[in-house]
């Protein structure tokens, strides 16, 4: 329990300060590692209660609920007394990065009046008279140019529909201008549609891109064997196999076949999960890495995979894909690994508890997982009985996991670009701030989900617009997301008493 527990806070540690590093050490002159300290103590003080009091004996609510808020309140303070002048965080990216998407959200912001000063006109005023012609009255009747730094927002009036507007005037000003501007289609806070131009990073460092691989093929190799023993590891460990050393591991190469299975099913899930994202980026063009593993020596034996996206995405229908692709195509693996690993695995005496125990499974955990060992194990499964899950088994529950997680509909999490897609920008930021808040009330009641409910309300709410962040998505697609928001609280919620009743345990 130790072992597992000092794990998932080591885990945490590492994703929340990967976090806190790329969100808001460019805003605030805090120190990354107090901020990080500051996000952790919640877990920290949870983590301490359950090894010194045991994980039946759970923390009473003030202190579940005391440093939750009070870290929070201690982490805005922090980035508000450190946050560096707008001025100087744009100028610092500008300089120091190439544009991002979360850094051309950023450019769109209104100025300040000191900034309003000494904003240099990216276009002068033959290039804006050209700039005029780019847009047809018939298709956006443009009214005036506003200048940000570093970007020149066209207001207007929508004359046709934003799919045929965006494709017209982002033509017209390819023709124009050449490669020169990224053209973006966003909704402005009174609902209506505006374009703006934002440098393009791609034409600015043409050679610089042509000298730095996009996809490393032997990296990727690399890191698949790595984690490909650190898994087999971690699957001899689950395995109940007892290595004492390396040497000893190497001496009886068979020991490796009691972790084999652990971690091919593992692997499996993981790469195709990211590699529905990898070819969902390669059919619309958006420049992307090829899938990378992250091996650990100890606890699963890899913190997961995972892609980075190299350009914008062109639109909301894209976004959809991208974000939907990874969980649906991994699930798809998922549900027969863990089928197959149900079907292999024992019943053993029913424990009180109500978590994710592999020596003592309770499969109500999860209204999915009770459907899926009921079918598994048919009559052994009765209510005195819970499940010791086979090695592949284990995998499959992490694959249920992993899905799960990554569905949240929050940020950039493959869930917020789903319902970034689905409703727009400002509602999917909406739905990310009432789902942390869900999350934090299911923690009450389910302690596994600490966690994740830390981890979620540090994470920005706001995902990144795609190009044309205002055209919508089909019905098709619409009908999709709301299946798959289905699916993730079949996950994450138990199964309700007259289901278990109906299934006879």
């Amino acid at each position: 329990m130790t072992f597992w527990l000092l794990s998932l806070v080591f885990l945490l540690g590492f994703i929340t300060y990967l976090v806190v590093q790329r969100n808001v050490a460019s805003i605030t002159r805090t120190p990354v590692w107090i901020l990080w300290l500051v996000m952790m103590t919640p877990a920290l003080i949870w983590s301490t209660w359950t090894l010194v009091y045991g994980e039946n004996n759970p923390p009473p609510p003030i202190l579940v609920i005391g440093p939750f808020v009070t870290c929070t309140l201690l982490y805005w303070l922090l980035i508000r007394v450190g946050r560096i002048p707008n001025s100087a965080s744009k100028t610092a990216e500008a300089t120091s990065q190439p544009t991002s998407p979360e850094t051309k959200h950023s450019l769109l912001a209104e100025p300040t009046a000191a900034e309003a000063k000494t904003v240099v006109k990216p276009l002068n005023k033959e290039e804006e008279a050209s700039l005029q012609s780019c847009f047809p009255w018939s298709v956006y009747y443009v009214q005036n140019f506003e200048y940000r730094p570093q970007a020149v927002i066209c207001r207007g009036q929508l004359r046709t529909t934003p799919d045929a507007a965006y494709q017209t005037i982002r033509d017209n000003i390819e023709a124009q201008f050449g490669d020169r501007f990224l053209v973006m289609l966003q909704e402005g806070a009174n609902g209506k549609p505006f374009f703006a131009l934002v440098p393009n990073p791609q034409s600015q460092q043409a050679d610089q891109s042509k000298q730095e691989p996009l996809t490393r093929p032997g990296l990727a190799l690399g890191l698949l064997v790595a984690t490909l023993f650190t898994t087999t590891l971690a699957g001899i460990e689950i395995a109940g196999v007892t290595v004492t050393s390396l040497s000893q591991l190497f001496a009886e190469p068979q020991l490796f076949s009691a972790g084999l299975p652990y971690a091919l099913a593992l692997m499996t899930i993981l790469g195709i999960h990211e590699s529905g994202h990898y070819w969902t980026a390669r059919f619309y063009k958006v420049r992307a890495t090829l899938p990378y593993f992250i091996p650990i020596p100890f606890f699963l034996g890899t913190f997961g995979a995972f892609i980075q996206i190299r350009s914008p995405i062109p639109n909301r229908r894209a976004l959809f894909d991208l974000g939907i692709s990874g969980p649906m195509t991994g699930l798809i693996i998922t549900l027969p690994i863990l089928l197959w690993g149900l079907m292999h695995s024992t019943t053993v005496p029913a424990t009180d508890k109500l978590g994710l125990n592999f020596n003592a499974l309770n499969p109500s955990t999860s209204f999915l997982l009770a459907l899926l060992s009921k079918l598994a194990l048919g009559a052994a499964l009765t209510a005195e009985t819970a499940i010791k899950l086979h090695p592949v088994a284990i995998a499959g529950c992490l694959g249920l996991i992993v899905t799960a997680l990554n569905l949240m509909p929050v940020g950039q999490l493959d869930g917020g670009h789903v319902v970034h897609a689905m409703y727009g920008q400002r509602a999917g930021a909406l739905i990310g701030q009432v789902t942390r808040l869900l999350v934090l009330g299911l923690s009450l009641v389910q302690p596994d989900f600490f966690l994740w409910a830390v981890l979620l309300f540090f994470m920005p709410v706001v995902d990144a617009p795609a190009l044309n962040d205002v055209s919508e998505l089909d019905n098709r697609r619409d009908l999709l997301g709301l299946f798959t928001l289905g699916l993730l609280l079949m996950i994450i919620l138990p199964a309700p008493k007259v289901v278990t009743q109906i299934l006879g345990f």
